[in-house]
């Protein structure tokens, strides 16, 4: 048996500050770079990353592989034109030669779900309609998608199953990947073609209440577990909703592959609707949440950690809003870290300065929100390549140029670094020299997937709102493309066109 594997990854916020770029597919920081087809086997092997889990349950069936290509960039802006055209060729080219180098008995790709391109709003529909022009009605097709995939009609009709991640944060996506293989193959061996439903979830949900290691979402994903079982269907593909993307497929939505998909799928719907307020969950302003943490920390064994929700990397944000520092040195916080901040040119000028040197730091402001006049103390430089070791990305390289330990006041220290990554892992306190558990207080520029790692050593989780792109409530941004019928919170009767 023989099948195709490659896949597109991004998530894109629309009203994100910085567009999506080419050359961001290839300067990834902690994840692997652009794969073309020589290259994808030996460098997505080893990764956390769905394909890997893909790669080993093909290898498993004792299938032949077609690598394609293969593309990963950090949530920011839409995907510029040419970056989705180029990419997408090259996956199209790849597949066209997979088939003059033989038959393929199916394809399966790595998406995103959420991705929003210059031309496509419905990116990932675009990119599985063409591969289906390619390869005929006949082929089966699978993807794995992240569950804040905005998943729609188009790609539920394109893809003879869709398999999203059951876990955010996300510690699942080779289990996913392998999913998605294993239905290929079933799909291949002549199962199949199986019934389809699709269902579309009538609020949005704040990625703030989307976390699977707490309720209310804890309990939805184990009644659609028992709903998969009930119903005996091939999946049952529940994805959350990107709440930043603008168009019309924005939301959560649900996919049923089987005999009773139909069934399945109302079922489930159910479940979610009747969950409903459940979700309206609370956060923090940030000078409440650093008071917070600063009286919790005073007389607790653990560390504090402190969610800078607004300002997450893998929501689209540039990692270096300075509301939640700013806020920590004003209220002199002992014994605190945050990481990770982006900051080329400051991490340079740390560099340039060496350790052990004072200097004048203007902090942020690419991104266009308030910058932060510091005097820092270089305490540590680094190149910015570590392995990551946590529940979600263990086994991925971080290669996030320049780094630097810097303290910006007698009890605050941050992590700064030269590309934008989430703070998920504790290796990135680690890697220059901070130990996260013996900290007093440790922030993270995060919004839910930090906890798969760092929550297991907190004392108290606090997720703080300081200004950000990634707003806590998206009900506030300026939507103009949603559908009519949307309500942009949960428990709230107003619609986006009410």
């Amino acid at each position: 048996m023989r099948v195709a594997i490659g896949g597109f990854q991004h998530e894109s916020h629309s009203f994100a500050p910085l567009p999506t770029r080419y050359r961001d597919f290839i300067e990834t920081g902690g994840f692997p770079s652009l794969q073309h087809p020589e290259t994808l086997l030996d460098n997505l092997r080893g990764s956390a990353m769905p394909t890997a889990g893909a790669i080993a349950a093909a290898e498993e069936a004792g299938c032949e592989i077609a690598p394609l290509a293969w593309g990963f960039a950090n949530p920011a802006g839409p995907v510029t034109r040419e970056a989705f055209e180029r990419i997408t060729a090259l996956i199209v080219a790849a597949l066209s030669r997979a088939l003059d180098a033989g038959p393929l008995d199916g394809v399966f790709l790595e998406l995103h779900g959420a991705m929003v391109s210059d031309d496509f709003p419905d990116a990932e529909g675009e990119i599985l309609r063409r591969v289906r022009a390619v390869v005929g009605p006949e082929v089966p097709i699978t993807a794995s998608l992240d569950p804040h995939c905005n998943m729609t009609a188009l790609m539920t009709e394109m893809a003879d199953a869709l398999v999203p991640y059951r876990t955010y944060p996300h510690v699942d996506m080779k289990f996913a990947g392998a999913q998605a293989m294993r239905l290929l193959l079933r799909r291949a061996k002549g199962e199949g073609p199986w019934k389809k439903a699709h269902r579309v979830v009538d609020f949005l949900l704040p990625i703030t209440s989307q976390c699977t290691m707490v309720e209310p979402m804890q309990g939805v994903m184990d009644t659609r577990a028992a709903i998969e079982a009930e119903y005996g269907v091939a999946e049952l593909a529940y994805c959350f909703g990107f709440p930043y993307a603008d168009f019309p497929g924005c939301g959560q939505a649900i996919s049923a592959f089987g005999e009773r998909a139909q069934e399945a799928a109302d079922a489930f719907l159910a479940a979610v609707n009747a969950k409903e307020s459940a979700f309206q969950g609370g956060v923090l302003p940030a000078e409440e949440a650093v008071a917070e943490a600063i009286r919790i920390s005073s007389n607790a064994a653990r560390p504090v950690v402190l969610a800078d929700t607004q300002d997450n990397p893998g929501g689209g944000g540039h990692g270096d809003t300075t509301g939640l520092l700013a806020e920590l040195i004003r209220q002199d916080a002992q014994g605190a870290a945050l990481a990770i901040f982006n900051d080329a040119r400051s991490a340079a000028a740390c560099h340039a300065a060496g350790e052990g040197a004072t200097l004048r730091l203007t902090l942020g402001g690419a991104s266009g929100e308030a910058t932060l006049e510091v005097t820092a103390t270089v305490e540590k430089l680094t190149d910015g390549k570590y392995t990551l070791s946590g529940p979600m990305g263990g086994g991925n390289r971080a290669n996030l140029g320049p780094s630097a330990r810097i303290r910006v006041a007698p009890g605050v220290q941050v992590v700064l670094t030269s590309l934008k990554m989430q703070a998920h892992d504790q290796e990135a306190f680690r890697s220059v020299g901070i130990e996260p558990a013996e900290m007093k207080i440790v922030a993270v520029k995060s919004s839910v997937h930090f906890r798969a790692h760092f929550q297991p050593i907190a004392e108290k989780v606090i997720v703080a709102v300081a200004p950000g792109p990634v707003v806590a409530d998206p009900a506030t941004l300026p939507f103009t493309n949603l559908r009519p019928d949307l309500r942009l919170r949960p428990g709230d009767n107003r619609t986006f066109g009410g």
